[in-house]
């Protein structure tokens, strides 16, 4: 079994360890056809990364249409609040039986919202995270309308962090009157098989707390389970729009509701590159998230349903799944033969970035997390080992026997798994062979071929003239005006990018958060981009080439949480 998954374990670090070798030898040994995948590689990337801005824009404008009727609907409910009879007299009320079908989402959306008969339970993991950022996490929860009927609060401690039991309690008593209930799991340290990180200690808190609702008398089928980070800000109007799609779904228990991730909390307090490195990440997440069939992955807070969690054997808990997001996603599709697909949420979860004090420190510390984020490359073997090797036995039909799901089918569901398969198997590897790839690639592969082929002196020359293919032929000297002219064009599609995410992010301070013009970006942070360069190559380049190349010999990394300051507010 192990010799017929080895060769899904070689994707990764191949490909990093030829990148390298490309780049260097490509240019003296096979420059001809290195020439030829020059232009393929950089092709295909381009393509790709224009089709991520026109998913990005449509991303960014379906969140600012979900802002726009959710601060409509405050708004009218504040003005019926303060004057009864205007309900009465509105044009909703008096012209309802006039109104277009072009309206109908927009003046649903202005609707007081019903009384919902669904359970949140929130899993918040932590370790080390300052108290004071738990119980902020937590009280902008205990601030929805709904918190005390139809929230639960899943906390989820480590056994090896000192120290848990009195944090857990002090946060317990802090919150004994906010919520519906309050769980309290503590992950031991020394479980068999497992790895330490978020998924391990998500996957028994959600055991944990599962186990304790369903004693505690509350309906599986009403759970809905959202993974937040230790420092996740979910506003209410996430809550709704998922409440929303998960009634108009046909079959909700197949879906994982996903929002795209923002970072407004202590963005202006981190180093320029670190900002920038996590504006891309965010808008990397975005364009994601706007796929017509549902392949697409959540990134740090997420939800789906108990059945769901209960269906696929809940997370992962080995080494080979510490990017638990992706994974579980990428779990969910495979336990299901393809049933179950990601529903974006367009509300934006505000995070804050890494901080420490001193900025070598703070470049540091977002370096290290880089590390930890790019280990989830092992989600590439378990993608295609599952999609094209051999997979763990499972029917969907051995879930319809227990009686936990209908043998209907999910609206989102392809009867066409094997497609969709090759899609989710390419995503996957975009996703993590791009970063490995194309930093070594776009910045040094033109000029260290410029400069092999075409040296500034004779005396540096390395080629001889009569084996240079540019000079020696039409067709190739063509192929490498071809690929330094689309090399020119391989950055205009991350400026349309940052160009949007500009107005986005000022969007949703202004809309969303109510920050001061003065709070958020101003045209000063312009400047920011400088850094963009070396923040690529330092956070995503570096750290995904190792995190691949240690794919050979699966070394168990210590597990460092990202340090983040907190300022508790009186």
């Amino acid at each position: 079994m192990m010799l017929l998954h080895y060769p899904f374990e070689l994707v990764a670090p191949m490909v990093a360890i030829s990148s390298i070798l490309l780049l260097l030898l490509g240019p003296l040994l096979i420059p001809r056809l290195y020439l030829v995948f020059l232009l393929v590689y950089f092709t295909g990337f381009l393509y790709s990364q224009i089709n991520h801005v026109f998913k990005f824009w449509i991303t960014a404008s379906t969140m600012k249409k979900k802002i726009r009727a959710w601060n409509a609907n405050s708004t009218q409910q504040q003005r019926i609040t303060a004057n009864p009879s205007e309900k009465l007299n509105s044009p909703v009320t008096r012209h309802s039986a006039l109104v277009d079908d072009e309206r109908l989402d927009e003046l649903e959306a202005m609707q007081p919202e019903v009384s919902s008969e669904l359970i949140h339970a929130f899993i918040v993991p932590n370790y080390a995270e300052p108290e004071g950022l738990l119980r902020d996490t937590i009280k902008r929860l205990a601030n929805h309308s709904n918190a005390q009927t139809n929230y639960v609060i899943i906390l989820a401690m480590e056994a090896s962090e000192q120290g848990h039991e009195i944090k857990a309690e002090s946060l317990a008593n802090y919150f004994k009157d906010s919520f519906l209930h309050f769980i309290v799991s503590v992950h031991p340290s020394d479980i068999p098989g497992e790895s330490r990180g978020k998924g391990s200690n998500v996957s028994y808190a959600a055991r944990v707390g599962c186990a304790e609702m369903i004693q505690r008398g509350l309906d599986r089928r009403r759970v809905v389970l959202t993974v937040s980070d230790s420092d996740s800000s979910i506003p209410e109007l996430y809550v709704k729009e998922v409440e929303k799609a998960f009634h108009r779904a046909e079959d909700p228990h197949f879906l994982l509701y996903a929002p795209p991730i923002f970072f407004s909390r202590n963005c202006f307090d981190v180093p320029a590159a670190v900002r920038m490195t996590d504006i891309t990440w965010s808008a990397m997440v975005m364009s994601n998230l706007s796929n017509s069939r549902g392949i697409a992955f959540p990134c740090s807070t997420y939800s789906l349903s108990q059945v769901l969690a209960e269906r696929v054997g809940f997370w992962d808990t080995d080494a080979d799944s510490v990017g638990e997001d992706m994974h579980m996603m990428l779990k969910c599709f495979f336990k299901t033969d393809g049933m179950a697909r990601c529903q974006p949420i367009f509300v934006p979860i505000n995070l804050t970035n890494v901080q420490t004090n001193g900025y070598i420190s703070n470049i540091y510390a977002r370096y290290v997390q880089a590390k930890r984020h790019y280990n989830g490359v092992a989600d590439v073997a378990y993608t295609l080992r599952n999609a094209f090797g051999i997979r763990d036995s499972f029917s969907v039909d051995s879930l319809t026997s227990s009686g936990l799901v209908s043998k209907k089918s999910s609206m989102y569901a392809s009867p066409t798994f094997w497609i969709d398969k090759l899609i989710i198997s390419i995503k996957v590897l975009e996703a993590h062979m791009i970063p490995i790839s194309s930093g070594w690639l776009m910045f040094a592969a033109v000029p260290l071929m410029q400069f092999v082929l075409f040296p500034p002196h004779p005396m540096m020359a390395i080629v001889d003239p009569a084996d240079n293919p540019i000079l020696v032929s039409d067709f190739y000297a063509n192929l490498w005006n071809i690929v330094k002219i689309i090399t020119v064009f391989l950055p205009l599609p991350l400026f349309g990018t940052l160009a949007i995410y500009e107005v986005l992010h000022r969007f949703v301070d202004r809309e969303l958060y109510h920050k001061k013009p003065s709070e958020s970006r101003t045209w000063r942070n312009c400047f920011d981009y400088i850094s963009l360069p070396i923040a690529a190559w330092l956070f995503l380049t570096l750290p995904s080439t190792i995190a691949a190349v240690k794919r050979l010999y699966k070394s168990n990394d210590q597990y460092i949480v990202a340090e983040k300051f907190f300022e508790e507010e009186d």
